[in-house]
């Protein structure tokens, strides 16, 4: 870093506080969310729609997000969600805390300061999923503009900020940790001027209005006449047959889009994070270097420089491999979910543990909610756990291979590698030697020449028992050896493979202990039963058949075309009709209902109904 760059840290202070500003958002996002409240219909009306009729219908609940069926406006979800990484980051590192409290009430801060973080960013979930487009194109515009100036202003007081307590990291490095989500906030401010021009285009009638949100969707309904129709059969490129083959019938819903697009901006900004402290990690050892050169200690001094060198190279190489890793298993999962949706569509478990081919219904439902969370914690987890990993064998493999070239030694090693190779060689020899000789010997013939293997039955029994008896005492040590082996396996594909939640890592029976699995596998079956195109298209017909006209979200489904008119019956009006008519088509119910619930004026009309009834029944027995 520069001296100018050094001085300018020194010297910057933010006037504007981050964690105020957070604080103030909560008054205009608590106005949109009312104004968007007021706006929305209710379905279910309440008595108190009796008493304030000009508010009948009004402040219904408003959704940011559908988890579940919503598969449009996929990437500006997906930015939306991008949009608060670096305070995601901050919540997962621990760092934000509203108000200090004792170590023990920890959990609650963390829980009020992530229920904060997402009443401040609620508004533009909000505006984006609103069906009164214009309005929510207006006030979404505005707050978003409000986050826009203030992290400008923010990043250009000091770009050569201090985050999280931690100095020289270099020029910049408030740009670097603030990017991700400015980029974001601009790209909803284009999404937002986009919606505002499509709803005054559909104001002025120059465009029909958009339908987004419909309760089948068109590749639901092309996936559907795909099944009805023979399949093709086409001849598919190693890309397709190996990688990935892209389905015009398939759409990720916007959970999987949003949460994928947060994990690649989270793992961003640890990899800075990790950047930084490696930074000063190499900044105390070369103190201490330092400290050894000005002591006098010179062996000490070369040493410590020399690991300073090897950790340099070691980390910046493993710091690229396992970026790549933890990306493609974020691309992955995505291949997998698809993969996994598909097969469940179909009926097909089998590649389900047993004990999870049931989850429970409750369990489902609370997958579905914390899936986006912790995916982002297990990808940014296990990347850091393999980097460490490459590290520490990297640094083995290093001082075992490349420290002994360096120093002349190069022979010796060799000599000491061979030796280890051939005694490796010799057990693995001896073990596959068991395999053959009890192939040999120890089996008898084939019972038909096609047979592809011998039968399982014993040969030479008195050969074969003294055979087990001599290689008892040496499969000893090949067994200690290759506990080991199984041990490091095991030790190795839990590293690599800690962040993949689309797998368990715990062996076969002991799947249910693995939490991040069940939570997998609940959002699965949470998707399957909601977004199945087959349920959803069944549906769709028959509420066709029956001649409703489906709007853009349930909520806004009505019955009745005049809302005016429905506004007025209360529901214990209409309840009372539909019991008048249901006892004067069915009077044997009259005698099922308890007395005391039945008025006598009520009970003699009734009655007198019901004679009625009776006698033009028999009236037209007899004609």
């Amino acid at each position: 870093m520069s001296l100018e760059s050094q001085q300018t840290n020194a010297s910057c202070t933010h006037t504007v506080d981050m964690e105020l500003i957070l604080h103030c958002s909560l008054a205009p996002a608590v106005f949109i969310i009312v104004v968007l409240s007021f706006l929305e219909h209710r379905l279910n009306r309440k008595q108190i729609d009796n008493k304030l009729y000009h508010l009948i219908g009004h402040f219904g609940i408003v959704v940011p997000l559908d988890f579940i069926g919503t598969f449009s406006n996929r990437w500006s979800f997906g930015f939306a969600i991008g949009a608060i990484a670096n305070k995601v980051m901050l919540l997962f590192l621990e760092s934000y805390m509203p108000i200090p409290v004792p170590p023990w009430a920890k959990a609650f801060m963390f829980l009020i300061g992530g229920i904060e973080v997402g009443l401040s960013f609620y508004p533009i979930f909000a505006c984006l999923s609103t069906n009164f487009r214009l309005v929510g194109s207006i006030l979404g515009f505005l707050y978003t503009s409000v986050w826009v100036i203030v992290t400008t202003m923010y990043i250009a007081e000091c770009p050569h900020g201090d985050n999280f307590g931690l100095q020289n990291f270099g020029d910049y490095e408030e740009v670097i940790f603030h990017w991700p989500s400015l980029f974001c906030l601009f790209f909803l401010l284009g999404r937002f001027v986009h919606i505002f021009i499509m709803a005054m285009r559909a104001r002025m009638g120059l465009q029909a209005e958009l339908e987004e949100n419909l309760l089948l969707q068109p590749h639901q309904a092309e996936h559907v006449k795909r099944l009805l129709r023979k399949p093709e059969l086409r001849k598919q490129t190693y890309f397709q047959r190996k990688i990935y083959q892209w389905d015009p019938c398939f759409r990720f819903p916007c959970r999987m889009i949003g949460t994928s697009v947060l994990t690649l901006f989270c793992l961003y900004i640890f990899v800075v994070f990790e950047f930084r402290v490696a930074k000063l990690v190499l900044q105390l050892l070369v103190t201490v270097k330092n400290e050894f050169q000005d002591v006098g200690l010179l062996s000490f001094e070369d040493a410590v420089k020399e690991f300073i060198s090897y950790l340099k190279g070691v980390f910046f190489f493993t710091l690229f491999v396992a970026i790549l890793t933890s990306v493609t298993y974020i691309f992955h999962i995505l291949a997998c979910y698809r993969k996994h949706i598909k097969r469940l569509w179909k009926g097909d478990k089998s590649f389900l543990p047993v004990k999870c081919r049931n989850p429970s219904p409750s369990k489902s439902v609370a997958a579905i909610a914390r899936y986006c969370g912790w995916q982002i914690a297990y990808i940014i987890w296990g990347y850091f756990t393999v980097h460490i990993v490459m590290i520490f064998l990297g640094l083995i493999f290093v001082y075992c291979f490349i420290n002994p070239i360096l120093h002349n030694k190069g022979l010796e090693m060799l000599k000491s590698l061979g030796i280890f190779i051939l005694t490796v060689v010799i057990a693995m020899s001896l073990t596959m030697l068991q395999v053959i000789v009890a192939s040999k010997f120890f089996l008898q013939p084939k019972i038909s020449p096609e047979d592809k293997n011998k039968p399982l039955a014993l040969n030479n029994r008195k050969a074969f028992y003294n055979f087990s008896y001599f290689f008892f005492f040496y499969n000893v040590f090949v067994g200690l050896n290759a506990c080991l082996l199984r041990l490091l396996c095991s030790f190795s594909l839990g590293t690599w493979l800690i962040a993949r939640i689309d797998r368990s890592i715990l062996q076969k029976g002991y799947e249910a202990f693995d939490s991040g699995y069940n939570t997998w596998i609940g959002m699965l079956f949470m998707d399957h039963y909601h977004s199945n195109p087959v349920l959803v298209s069944f549906c769709h017909i028959l509420l066709s058949l029956r001649g409703f006209h489906l709007l853009q979200r349930p909520s806004q489904f009505h019955i009745f075309t005049n809302s005016t008119t429905v506004a007025k019956v209360t529901n214990k009006a209409r309840t009372r009709w539909l019991l008048l008519y249901t006892l004067l088509n069915n009077p044997s119910l009259i005698t099922l209902r308890k007395p005391k619930e039945f008025n006598f004026s009520m009970h003699s009309r009734l009655f007198q109904a019901s004679v009625l009834t009776s006698d033009v029944q028999i009236n037209r027995r007899d004609l």
